[in-house]
């Protein structure tokens, strides 16, 4: 079961990642600019430094799938629903990076009606739940205090450019960094 979950993760992030350059183009074409740059490195390294610690804990230490499996699954099962509705809502302002528009108008449709950031979210269940599903501990812990950290440095970075650049202040007038409610 592990390796067909992991395959699974390895394809679903090799595909965002085309389909981020794709829509990277896109903005840039449309006059785009990336901001975050400095930290974009440590985010791609911390994902990739994910799966490799998740892979090798389940693997040197046998580990099993969890007996509570019936309950996590389904839970992340709704985590991808979630990322892909967050995905499709964006359209071509998804991207991995901090790509903005100047000019265009925040995307306040999907699950942005109740959230401000739900990919970012969906991220966190998974570097949490995924290795618990296998019983990686250690991956789990680390890997979750060490995404708490990064998101503190680019939610930030994100809405800052989302502010000084559309009319993100107008869609999310609300100070909380994970509510969209007024």
């Amino acid at each position: 079961m592990f390796y067909i979950v992991f395959f699974f993760l390895i394809v679903q992030r090799i595909t965002e990642l085309f389909i981020a350059r794709k829509n990277e183009q896109w903005m840039k074409n449309r006059g785009g600019i990336e901001h975050g740059k400095d930290h974009y490195p440590y985010i791609v390294s911390l994902h990739i430094l994910f799966l490799i610690s998740f892979f090798i804990e389940v693997q040197v230490f046998q580990r099993d799938l969890t007996d509570i499996w019936f309950v996590m699954f389904p839970i992340l099962f709704l985590t991808q629903l979630l990322r892909y509705w967050a995905v499709l809502s964006l359209g071509n302002y998804w991207n991995t990076k901090i790509m903005i528009v100047p000019g265009d108008v925040v995307v306040s449709r999907g699950p942005y009606k109740f959230v401000k950031h739900p990919n970012y979210i969906v991220v966190a269940v998974e570097i949490l739940l995924l290795p618990l599903l296998f019983h990686a501990y250690i991956t789990a812990i680390l890997f979750t205090i060490m995404n708490v950290v990064m998101m503190t440095i680019r939610i930030p970075a994100e809405e800052s450019a989302l502010q000084t650049y559309t009319n993100y202040h107008e869609v999310f007038p609300v100070k909380s960094r994970f509510s969209s409610k007024r």
